[in-house]
């Protein structure tokens, strides 16, 4: 029999059905509310951060077999290098693919992204989206950028100690130039800017750089090996002429410069002068800085084979192509580098 109170409830119900109605609803949403809040708050490190992917499903079918190895990367290949000079902690889709398309070109090396906006110490890294997907990507490192640490023992400890050098226009430039000569000195291995996209493994490319046009080098992609005498030379060039006034002085013009001192040369050319390579255009810097714009221009799949097929890398010029609008998806040179070689970041922005 059915107990009198539950009896009387159910009387009570019938009489005043609408009240009744609003009531269970209204202790329904309450219940279901509270359920929410409490199952997500209760147990913070078990959650992803807002905007996260999900680290299971995300990870599963972005990340190739070949990166997925319980021994991790092994310690005898050389470092790849990505560094953020500024104190920002939100990375760009380019950004993203920089790392991601290293990653996957370099599965047996740590890629190692530093970054001077993360506080030295702070273990925990800021939540947001960007730092979910790396995260997928085993052989990625993301760590704290302590200059004056990098600097220690090198030529240019006392130049960054000294506030003047801080002024100019380009400094961040400036610092980000500085970065790469010292990791290239101390740890050798593969530096790149935040702004290439990786083709293929880089590692066979020793003591080099590219040709980024006629008798001009440039420092967006360097691979040396440790305490290599060019980079100390670059080092000791850096700070004797250093001018922070002028674009590229401190990058491109420097290693232009010291090369043609270490060759003997009054104009570059692709070649190997003593133990350093200078690189055709086409290995690094397939698209000129003047012919940017084609980056946005649709292509065949036949032509991009034929324009990348002597290509490891391709240098998107960020600082001229960052406000172009790139359609995603669409046949666009650079739509399709996206798709191909960073396929997790392609997914996210065509989610976006």
């Amino acid at each position: 029999r059915m107990p009198s109170c539950l009896l009387k409830l159910t009387r009570v119900v019938l009489s005043h059905k609408p009240w009744a109605l609003f009531i269970l609803i209204f202790v329904f949403v309450s219940f279901a509310y509270h359920k929410f809040y409490w199952d997500i708050w209760e147990d913070p490190k078990g959650k992803g951060p807002p905007h996260s992917l999900s680290a299971e499903n995300s990870c599963a079918h972005s990340v190739p077999s070949s990166l997925n190895t319980a021994g991790g990367p092994s310690p005898s290949t050389a470092n790849v290098f990505f560094v953020e000079t500024s104190e920002q902690t939100t990375p760009s889709y380019l950004f993203l693919c920089s790392v991601e398309s290293a990653a996957r070109a370099h599965p047996a090396s740590r890629v190692v992204v530093l970054m001077k906006g993360l506080a030295k110490g702070n273990a925990s890294l800021p939540r947001h989206w960007a730092f979910s997907l790396l995260s997928c990507l085993p052989n990625v490192e993301i760590q704290p950028l302590d200059l004056t640490e990098l600097f220690s023992g090198t030529p240019l400890a006392q130049w960054y100690l000294q506030p003047q050098r801080h002024q100019g226009p380009h400094f961040l430039h400036v610092l980000s130039d500085a970065c790469r000569f010292v990791l290239m000195w101390k740890f050798g291995g593969i530096y790149l800017d935040t702004d290439f996209i990786v083709l293929k493994n880089l590692q066979n490319l020793t003591n080099a750089l590219g040709i980024e046009s006629e008798d001009v080098l440039n420092g967006a992609f360097m691979s040396f090996k440790p305490k290599h005498k060019f980079m100390e030379l670059c080092m000791q060039d850096f700070v004797q002429n250093y001018n922070g006034w002028v674009w590229g002085h401190q990058g491109p013009d420097l290693l232009t410069r010291v090369f043609k001192e270490w060759c003997s040369l009054r104009t570059i050319k692709s070649m190997s002068c003593k133990g350093v390579s200078a690189l055709a255009p086409e290995v690094v810097y397939p698209i000129p800085w003047q012919d940017w714009k084609k980056l946005f221009e649709a292509v065949s799949a036949l032509e991009l084979h034929k324009l990348l097929k002597n290509t490891y890398a391709v240098h998107i010029w960020n600082k001229l192509s960052h406000g172009t609008k790139l359609e995603i998806p669409s046949q666009a040179l650079l739509a399709q580098l996206y798709a191909q070689f960073c396929p997790a970041t392609y997914a996210k922005m065509k989610q976006d």
